[in-house]
């Protein structure tokens, strides 16, 4: 029976879509017991799944101290872990994967260098560019498992998904309500991945007047100030059901799965949206690469804008200019107007929703 760890320390969409490593692993060796490691404010996305055994949760500030990942990495080597996947290749996971003692410790190449060697026996490139609709971040996940173990390519699973117990689907917070539920990602996970709060209420005024829904509000706890001044600029707030929202990631998958759709940022409730098989409007930050985020777009079910894809003469291929963008995005937000999403949002609206 192997012993497997997946290292996936950071955030919600993340972790999700590592859970394509268990899926696929678990049918290579379905005996196998799959340990996954990561912070405790994103267990929620994994919670239930059948394809792991077990979640170590840890805490994110702790973490960055070495003397607590020392600890935890001798805790861990007591496992002993015959298989350890750690994509991201933090400072903190590659201690971990070099005192574990596993036989096989599997990360990507970073470029150009060799400096994970000490830490991985087994090492693969990212790939050049994507050649699924599951975007470049899960095809390369995958390959992390393909690169080094035999799987049919019709066996291959590319979709994360979310699995709810009985009483979780059982959900019963809109059931007096008559109208479907829109869910707004009105705030990104950062600011940098927020779009100008003007352009996000001319969206919510477009959306309420056009079609018979209800609309929520998703955001983080610490964002309610914020989402709290969105709605009070709003002019239906008749439709924008304020009191239910829930504050923690299961309580968010739950509410979501009784939601017909969701528009918003781009981050892990997309995520969370796409592994509830429900539709997505996803509105992506001008610094983030839709080619590696974009995932299981069909102009349908799931679509998506970028500025890049609208004014591409805006955009510089350097890294450089990337970074700043990624900096300080604001002012290629404010060239994502409203105008330009509108006709992409309605088409896609038009497809799940009925008009007033």
């Amino acid at each position: 029976m192997k012993k497997i760890l997946v290292i996936q320390n950071k955030r919600i969409g993340d972790v999700l879509i590592a859970s394509v490593i268990a899926q696929n692993m678990k049918k290579i060796y379905p005996d196998s017991l799959i340990d996954f490691l990561v912070y405790d404010y994103t267990v929620g996305v994994i919670k239930n799944n059948p394809n792991i055994d077990t979640i170590i949760s840890i805490n994110e500030a702790k973490l960055k101290r070495i003397g607590n990942v020392t600890k935890l990495a001798f805790k861990l080597r007591k496992n002993n872990y015959d298989i350890i996947f750690d994509p991201y290749a933090k400072f903190q996971s590659r201690w971990i994967c070099l005192l574990s003692n596993a036989p096989k410790r599997i990360s990507f190449k970073k470029r150009n260098k060799n400096t994970l060697l000490p830490f991985y026996t087994h090492t693969t490139p990212f790939l050049d560019a994507k050649t699924k609709n599951c975007g470049k971040v899960i095809e390369d996940r995958v390959s992390l498992i393909t690169s080094f173990f035999d799987i049919e390519a019709s066996k291959i699973n590319y979709e994360p998904k979310i699995f709810l117990t009985k009483k979780e689907a059982q959900y019963n917070k809109l059931e007096n309500y008559n109208k479907p539920f829109v869910m707004l990602g009105v705030l990104g996970s950062t600011p940098q991945k927020s779009m100008p709060y003007k352009y996000i209420i001319e969206l919510i005024n477009f959306i309420t007047k056009t079609y018979n829904v209800n609309i929520l509000f998703n955001y983080a706890p610490h964002q309610k100030e914020d989402a709290l001044a969105i709605y009070n600029q709003c002019e239906d707030k008749d439709r924008i059901i304020i009191d239910i929202y829930e504050d923690s990631i299961r309580g968010f998958v739950k509410l979501m799965n009784k939601c017909t759709l969701l528009v918003g940022n781009e981050g892990g409730t997309i995520h969370i949206s796409k592994a509830l098989n429900k539709p997505t409007f996803t509105i992506f930050s001008p610094y983030v690469l839709k080619e590696h985020w974009a995932s299981f777009e069909d102009g349908k079910m799931h679509t998506s804008i970028h500025l890049l894809e609208e004014k591409p003469d805006l955009f510089s291929t350097d890294r450089e200019e990337r970074r700043k963008i990624e900096e300080d995005p604001s002012f290629m937000y404010k060239q994502l107007t409203p105008q330009l999403i509108l006709p992409k949002l309605e088409a896609f609206l038009s497809i799940h929703l009925k008009n007033n």
